[in-house]
């Protein structure tokens, strides 16, 4: 266990049991039933690349499709989770133009960030303003529910040897943190969004650092986000986001993880 660790992975269940314990005909994804997903989720650790690239594709375009929580996103949020330290996680996987880079790992770490994401606070101030209140929403609870265990997962990668997983690990613990039960946590994280995220060469995390500081309280002094604020519309050339450095050379933002 690393310093920076934010708790126990040991209540997060066993992969095997999610696969095989969870009732997936009567859960749902974008796409209907979701008896596809246990095999799909099985194929993350699968040797061939193809395979775990088409269940990355499954996770992100069914499971949790444009930013959607399913009732099968809960299980398949916790089975993610309880793999991120299985050593076949640190493997390449395929890299479209606006991925990030890293490992599996990072990726799973960048998708439980969205999962994440469609949970926290912000998104439930403004689904609230839409007139949809997520408590009513079962997804939203159960994803809610979870975020302690997810947690627990996460902040195991948090000094993870490879630099682009330990940044998706820091970025994934911000979403989290918004749950009352861990916010005493955000004072351990304060330092790594200083010291690592804030000067990452990808200024999408330089702002994510920025932008949580400053919503927990936090001076962000000295860390810079995107100088240039039209030039992730207006670059046409370089469009993988770390081939340039900071600079992310796309207009479609759609696919960032968060």
């Amino acid at each position: 266990m690393n310093d920076a660790a934010l708790g126990s992975a040991a209540g997060v269940p066993d992969p095997a049991e999610l696969l095989e314990g969870s009732d997936w005909g009567s859960l749902e994804h974008a796409y209907g039933a979701a008896e596809d997903t246990p095999k799909m989720l099985g194929a993350l650790l699968d040797g061939d690349q193809q395979a775990r690239a088409r269940a990355l594709d499954h996770l992100h375009h069914a499971v949790h499709h444009q930013n959607t929580l399913y009732s099968a996103t809960v299980p398949a949020a916790l089975y993610v989770a309880a793999v991120l330290a299985d050593p076949r996680t640190t493997v390449a996987v395929d890299k479209k133009p606006h991925d990030f880079p890293g490992p599996l790992r990072s990726e799973l770490l960048g998708w439980l960030n969205s999962v994440a994401c469609a949970a926290d606070d912000e998104t439930a101030a403004t689904s609230r303003r839409l007139g949809f209140d997520p408590d009513d929403y079962p997804p939203s609870v159960d994803t809610r529910k979870i975020r302690p265990m997810l947690l627990s997962a996460v902040s195991e990668c948090l000094n993870d040897p490879n630099p682009h997983v330990r940044e998706a690990a820091i970025a994934a613990c911000i979403p989290l943190l918004d749950d009352p039960r861990l916010r005493c946590h955000r004072a351990t994280l304060v330092p790594l969004l200083r010291d690592v995220l804030g000067v990452s060469a990808l200024w999408q995390y330089r702002e994510r650092a920025i932008d949580a500081l400053l919503a927990w309280g936090e001076d962000p002094a000295g860390l810079e986000g995107q100088r240039e604020a039209f030039a992730v519309c207006d670059a046409q050339d370089d469009p993988i986001p770390w081939a340039t450095g900071p600079t992310f050379t796309s207009g479609d933002t759609s696919d960032l993880p968060f």
